[in-house]
Order: structure tokens, then C-alpha cells, then sequence
């Protein structure tokens, strides 16, 4: 079989089991698999670089190649673009292109590589495990996971943003690091988690995460009352799985609910009486996640007195990201204010 045509069939395979179009993964109702919430001895496990090797700030001219193996970077250079680099193409930040994805800005991409760039080598942290050696040892996806984290004002309420990519693969730089960064530059703290492929191992990962925050809540600087989780496509399922039935039922923690669910462009529909206040947004165009369908589990949710709010926009198609030049451009604002409500 022509190679094209095989990758082609075998893409359309992997949205079809993976749940990026309309239909229900089912995870809610699969049994989680238990997991340690064991913490290393030393508390928090992360990784800090020092100011040690200064580089050239990162331009759209910058290969993608020079940022993951930037030594201020450390090991968890690797993480900052999908490890299954299939799923991504270009060499340069400027020609990065995602699977699934649509108008990415490459100044967005650029201006989010040297945040990370300046912060980690300031010696501040910006990326934490969220499993233990040992627990990675014992289960080596694992080592492909973890938290970057956008620092906001210290005290202050914290997100998680999860980015799609029909859980098998994790399109952080579209999907979940610009809100991050948008979110710390109005103050919030925000985390920008890196999880394994597959619906269930993936909520797995956000249950863990967000035991890990409430955990080290005193060393973040993050206030965990009302915390809010993000979401698109793939990690808009997540939010809501999470939202719906809380992270002890993904092995996690038993910790309060967010305060709000933040959504964009996924067919997700199962909901409960008890979810979360729920903000959505989706394009009119878009061939994965049918807007009506958004808008029906919402309006299901606003039936049972869920505060809610919903925004579908002419035009626009699948994983607009935060819509920077589009009719979207500005909904992340709208988005915060819904959440700053919940408060």
C-alpha cells in the first residue's frame, strides 16, 4: 500500500478510537486503575536549572530541534512538543503545524518557548513530576507526563489547561500553553499538564495532577479554593470527566470539585446533576466536534441550574486554540470572567 495512503487510513483509525469526533469514550464507566499518591521524600520532585548556558532568545527561525535539546531545559526539553513527533511537522517554530489543529500563530508559539526559556534559566521552576522515580520505573509512560507551570501572582487560584489531540498525542502548543500563559499574565497560576495517550490513563494523569497542586499547595503559591480545569477536544473530555465524577474516581485524591470547567470544540455529552459550572465554546465549522451537540449537553446542564455559558462561532473550524486573529480572538476573557463569577 502506497505509504501516504496508509498513514491517511491509519490517522482516521486512531479519531475514530480515540473519541476526537462525537462519539463517547466510555471511560467514565471503566473501572480506574489504582495508583500510589506516594511523593518523593523530598517533597517536590522537579527539575532546576540554573543560568548557566544564556542563549540567543528563540525566533520563528529557531529550529524546533535547538529548543528541545536546549541544555536550560534539561530533560524535560523533550516534553515541550509531542514526544510522538509524528504528529507534528516542520522544522522551524515558525513552520510548526499539529495534527488536527488549525490557526496556529507562530508568534504565540515563539513568545511561549522563551518564557520558558527566560523562567528556567532564572532558576525558577517551571516544570514538576507528577510520579515518583519509582513509579516510573514500574510504568515507563510515565515518564512522559508532568506539570509546566506558568507562574501568576503567588496566593492566587490555579487552572489546569489539557490540551487535545484525540489522546494520542498532546498538542500543548496549541492547545494548552498559550491559555497557561494567558491565564499567569492576568495573575492566575496556571499548569499546563504533559499526559499519556489514551482516554483513561489521561484522566488518570489530570486525577494525579491535581492531587499533586493540592499536595504542594504551600510550595506553589497557589490558592486551591475554585480552581478551574481547561480543555479542548480530547482534553475538553478530560475537564469534564474530572468535573463530573472527581479525581479519586481516576485515582486521585478525594478533593473538591472545580469550581468551573472551561471547554472548547469536543462531542462530549455525558454529564451528571452534580457538574461543575461549565463554559463552552466551538466553531460552526468544525468537522470533529459538532457545535450542536456542545450545545446540548450545555443546555442539559443549565436545565439542572448549572451556571453555564456557550459561544459557537460562523465559520470557524476544528482547534482554534485561543483564536488569535479569528472571530474567536478575545473568548479566553470571557472565559475568566465566567470563572471570576464562580468565585
Amino acid at each position: 500500500m502506497n505509504k501516504k495512503i496508509f498513514l491517511a487510513v491509519w490517522l482516521c483509525i486512531i479519531v475514530r478510537l480515540a473519541g476526537c469526533d462525537n462519539h463517547q469514550d466510555g471511560v467514565a464507566s471503566e473501572t480506574p486503575i489504582n495508583q500510589s499518591n506516594q511523593q518523593n521524600a523530598e517533597g517536590v520532585n522537579s527539575v532546576q536549572v540554573a543560568e548557566e548556558n544564556p542563549h540567543e532568545q528563540f525566533t520563528v527561525d529557531t529550529k524546533i530541534s535547538a529548543v528541545i535539546d536546549d541544555p536550560v531545559f534539561g530533560e524535560y526539553g523533550r516534553l515541550i512538543f509531542p514526544v510522538n513527533n509524528w504528529y507534528y511537522s516542520g522544522d522551524t517554530l515558525g513552520e510548526l503545524r499539529l495534527t488536527w489543529y488549525t490557526n496556529i500563530d507562530p508568534n504565540e508559539t515563539v513568545e511561549i518557548v522563551n518564557y520558558l526559556h527566560d523562567h528556567a534559566a532564572a532558576g525558577e521552576i517551571v516544570f514538576y513530576d507528577i510520579y515518583t522515580e519509582t513509579e516510573k520505573d514500574a510504568d515507563p509512560r510515565k515518564e512522559n507526563t508532568g506539570l509546566f507551570f506558568f507562574k501568576g501572582n503567588p496566593g492566587e487560584k490555579f487552572a489546569i489547561c489539557n490540551a487535545g489531540g484525540g489522546f494520542a498525542y498532546v498538542g500543548a502548543m496549541q492547545d494548552s500553553f498559550p491559555h497557561a500563559l494567558e491565564l499567569s499574565q492576568m495573575g492566575y497560576n496556571a499548569f499546563a499538564l504533559i499526559y499519556r495517550p489514551g482516554a483513561q490513563t489521561a484522566c488518570e494523569d489530570l486525577a494525579r495532577a491535581i492531587s499533586f497542586i493540592f499536595t504542594h499547595a504551600d510550595e506553589l503559591e497557589v490558592d486551591t479554593n475554585c480552581y478551574s480545569l481547561w480543555g479542548g477536544s480530547a482534553g475538553a473530555r478530560m475537564a469534564a470527566w474530572l468535573g463530573s465524577y472527581g479525581s479519586a474516581a481516576f485515582g486521585g485524591d478525594a478533593l473538591p470539585q472545580p469550581g468551573t470547567v472551561i471547554m472548547q470544540y469536543t462531542g462530549h455529552s455525558d454529564y451528571t446533576e452534580n457538574d461543575p459550572p461549565t463554559f463552552a465554546c466551538v466553531g460552526e465549522n468544525d468537522g470533529i466536534a459538532n457545535w450542536r451537540t456542545m450545545e446540548r449537553r450545555i443546555e442539559a446542564l443549565g436545565n439542572l441550574g448549572i451556571p453555564t455559558e456557550f459561544h459557537h462561532y460562523p465559520g470557524l473550524s476544528h482547534g482554534f486554540g485561543l483564536g488569535t486573529g479569528t472571530i474567536a480572538e478575545g473568548w479566553i476573557e470571557d472565559a475568566v470572567a465566567f470563572w471570576e463569577a464562580q468565585m
